[in-house]
């Protein structure tokens, strides 16, 4: 056993020596051959705790975070993992795991996209095939609610158990990641089109390190992070970090599965008994409010005043499908770039309280659909969201006369 301490000792800090190498400017490349001379292969446990020592020893966490991209590069496909139990389908790794397979795709057609487009002629306009990009870029946003789910929910129990070094680390690099993501998003919708070299110049200043930096981020979660948080979360930590995930909402993925361990039952029977949900003019039980926004013969979606899709209610036939991956969205990102003026517009218009509501009517699928958007606003007049309510009201359209008597259709 002393044998085996001694040597994570000794690969640790061979591990730090080479950390330290990076930032004084030796390449990715030697420093991977060199950690291969001499280590092999590093348990993913040691990568973590090297790095917690160096921010502990007085290395600024600033420079871990600048240099954190060459670590993971250096490190690529020497880190060693135990054997980890099936995931059951439901549980928080899990639904970050999918997120990230989703991701991965949307990367892959960026990369595809953006090939396609450095390959035409140097002096050819570009305007039509920003779109596609704006597209993309905007699903890609929704890395948000992945980014928030780990920093609010993961990271709080992490820290609990000592571990605080690496999780400051990854919520700097989230926070390089949403500044170039944003950057993307207003230099795209900036542009009304681009010649080809120009495109060429954008990319590899912007977009491929944009998509660079994700896909290192997916590496550290699944190779360090997601591990680490297995190896150290409880059961009851891994149950309230579910509880609470669909308040954040999730990353372009609707989570089909429960996860519920053996002792999930008694902890939500203790946490409802006799509750119930207290309103100005009464009140319900969860079950009881869930089931009432179920039967209403309309649609119902809230967003609140940051603009993020709070709620839909999910009846028997939506006329527009909703599921739980817009929970947490911004609300432009639901819409296709040529018509998210018209939500701006009528959201801005809310706000300023230069208007309450905004009606349309159209033809859809068979349907005569009337779609309305209501400002919220509470006794001082203040906004807090803007309510969207959607129905189909041709049956209302053939009504003539009275109907006084009953009769069951």
């Amino acid at each position: 056993m002393s044998e085996l301490i001694d040597n994570s000792r000794k690969r640790i800090d061979s591990l730090k020596s080479l950390i330290l190498k990076l930032h004084l400017g030796f390449s990715p490349d030697d420093t991977r051959k060199e950690l291969g001379e001499l280590l092999g292969s590093v348990p993913y446990g040691e990568v973590v705790q090297a790095e917690q020592e160096l921010i502990e020893e007085g290395l600024p966490q600033e420079e871990i975070i600048k240099y954190c991209d060459l670590h993971s590069e250096a490190l690529r496909g020497k880190i060693t993992q135990p054997k980890i139990k099936e995931i059951p389908e439901g549980h928080p790794v899990h639904t970050f795991k999918e997120e990230n397979k989703i991701i991965r795709n949307y990367l892959l057609k960026l990369k595809d996209t953006m090939s396609k487009l450095r390959a035409r002629g140097k002096e050819e306009i570009l305007s039509e095939e920003l779109m596609d990009l704006i597209s993309l870029f905007n699903s890609l946003m929704d890395i948000e609610k992945h980014y928030v789910r780990k920093e609010n929910l993961l990271f709080p129990f992490l820290e609990k158990h000592g571990i605080t070094g690496p999780p400051a680390v990854m919520w700097g690099k989230h926070d390089e990641i949403r500044a170039f993501l944003k950057s993307v998003q207003q230099t795209l919708h900036e542009l009304k089109s681009i010649k080809v070299s120009d495109f060429i110049d954008l990319d590899e200043i912007l977009l491929t390190p944009t998509i660079k930096m994700i896909e290192e981020m997916i590496f550290k979660e699944e190779e360090i992070l997601f591990p680490m948080c297995l190896d150290t979360l409880t059961d009851i930590e891994w149950y309230e970090i579910y509880k609470q995930s669909d308040e954040t909402g999730y990353c372009l993925y609707d989570p089909k599965a429960k996860w519920e361990p053996e002792f999930a039952n008694t902890m939500e029977r203790k946490s409802i008994e006799n509750g119930k949900i207290q309103l100005s003019t009464g009140g319900f039980t969860i079950k009881e409010l869930e089931y009432v926004f179920k039967t209403l013969p309309i649609d119902i979606t809230f967003v609140d005043k940051e603009d993020k899709v709070r709620y839909f209610s999910l009846g028997k036939e939506r006329i527009f499908e909703r599921n739980r991956a817009i929970l947490g969205r911004q609300v432009q990102y639901c819409h296709p770039p040529s018509s998210v003026h018209v939500v701006e517009k009528i959201l801005n218009d809310f706000k300023s309280g230069k208007q309450n509501s905004a009606k349309f009517w159209i033809n859809f699928r068979g349907m005569f659909v009337h779609i309305a958007y209501y400002a919220v606003r509470d006794e001082y007049g203040n906004y807090l969201g803007t309510l969207e309510v959607t129905q189909d009201i041709g049956e209302y359209k053939k009504l003539e006369g009275e109907k006084r008597i009953l009769s069951y259709e």
